[in-house]
């Protein structure tokens, strides 16, 4: 009779003590239990080599792999996973293909697979997200033509003390610019680093950021005392619409980044914290793919910019067909013998005045508009649509 599936292992030691007793032969024994002569005598050398307890099922599957990867280079790939954590699989053999090019690394699957029996891959929680704004990064195809800046948030240190890293990056490239801690986010603390930036890597067309200060303000057209700096300097400022963080979403996915990688564990002081910083933006410039960069690196893409960071300050220049006017110092200008406030962030410079309607004066500080002057009401507003200055 065959063998019961559900009893092998007790079939097999039946046969096999049945055969022992010699009272049997085994071609009996083998036509009994419904085997053939091979298997028959492949049970009983296992049996008088090892004993009953090898009569056990066996893995089938083959003891060499011809396509099998070397054991070498699962040991590194495990331990660059676990020098770079927040690394995926692509990452982490896009950074060995670049350090080892003639070596024989398996396929990004693989090295996945590699990770997960070793226990280096979460899974990952899924999402309901929104869809993405197709035409807000509309635009961006050179370096240096849009850079984004920011805060990432702020945290205590281990001496209590705030720490309010600024960033900036190069939106094409990806290229971290900058990545500092600071004590403080105000125009005092975070314009030498921008100056720093701008000597080092020349001026960008553009510079986004989102609504609070010190990027911007509730002044008029919302500049502030560094965008204001930026436009005298030829920047266009960009603003995200509030509550919009994906407008910036190349910017944000780095700060994602950012956080896995230097938040935790706290350091003592700023000092320490910026050591991290340094180590992660070397990381992500220079060992970190990218797959919108075809998978290469943002230092091997980003290029210096061609407008070079000046000595002096540009004069501003206004067309003919404006009316100009001078800012007092607490604000105001003087329009058609009134007195009208328009911004302290203004003080000490000129501003300019077109008229489009027969009742309505745009207002602007250099390219960048500011709002619409109603010269029956004395009011000024903000334009209609939201201000990007991409013109």
């Amino acid at each position: 009779m065959p063998w019961k599936e559900t009893c092998a292992m007790d079939e097999r030691k039946r046969f096999v003590n049945d055969w022992l007793t010699g009272t049997f032969t085994k071609t009996g024994l083998c036509a009994f239990y419904g085997i053939s002569r091979p298997t028959g005598d492949k049970w009983i050398e296992r049996a008088l080599a090892e004993g009953t307890l090898a009569l056990a099922e066996r893995s089938r599957a083959p003891h060499r792999h011809a396509n099998a990867t070397p054991q070498e280079l699962v040991e590194m790939i495990v331990q660059t996973k676990l020098a770079h954590q927040y690394f995926g699989p692509k990452k982490v053999l896009d950074c060995l293909r670049r350090r080892y090019p003639r070596w024989p690394w398996p396929a990004d699957s693989t090295g996945g697979e590699i990770l997960k029996r070793a226990g280096l891959v979460r899974p990952r929680r899924v999402r309901r997200r929104v869809h993405p704004d197709s035409t807000v990064f509309a635009g961006c195809r050179d370096c240096n033509q849009l850079w984004s800046a920011d805060f990432k948030g702020d945290f205590a240190l281990r001496s209590r003390q705030r720490c309010y890293p600024l960033t900036m990056t190069d939106n094409f490239s990806r290229y971290l610019l900058q990545c500092q801690a600071l004590a403080h986010p105000t125009t005092e603390a975070v314009k030498p680093w921008m100056e720093w930036a701008f000597r080092e890597y020349g001026l960008p067309d553009y510079i986004r950021t989102d609504n609070g200060p010190p990027f911007a303000s509730l002044a008029v057209g919302g500049i502030s005392a560094l965008s204001k700096w930026w436009i005298r300097l030829g920047i266009r400022p960009q603003r995200i619409r509030p509550g919009r963080p994906g407008q910036n979403g190349r910017h944000e996915r780095m700060h994602r980044s950012l956080k896995a990688a230097t938040v935790y564990p706290l350091q003592a002081n700023l000092t320490a914290q910026q050591r991290r910083f340094d180590w992660f933006r070397h990381e992500f410039n220079w060992e970190r793919s990218h797959e919108a960069l075809d998978r290469t690196i943002p230092g091997k893409v980003y290029r210096p910019s061609a407008k070079p960071y000046p000595v002096k300050l540009p004069a501003l220049e206004y067309g003919s067909d404006v009316t100009v006017r001078y800012v007092r110092p607490n604000g105001e200008i003087r329009w058609r013998g009134e007195l009208l406030y328009v911004s302290h962030v203004l003080a000490k410079d000129y501003i300019a005045l077109k008229q489009i309607d027969e009742t309505v004066w745009e207002i602007h500080y250099s390219f960048h508009r500011l709002g619409l002057l109603n010269a029956r009401t004395r009011t000024i507003s903000p334009t209609d649509r939201w201000h990007a200055n991409t013109r």
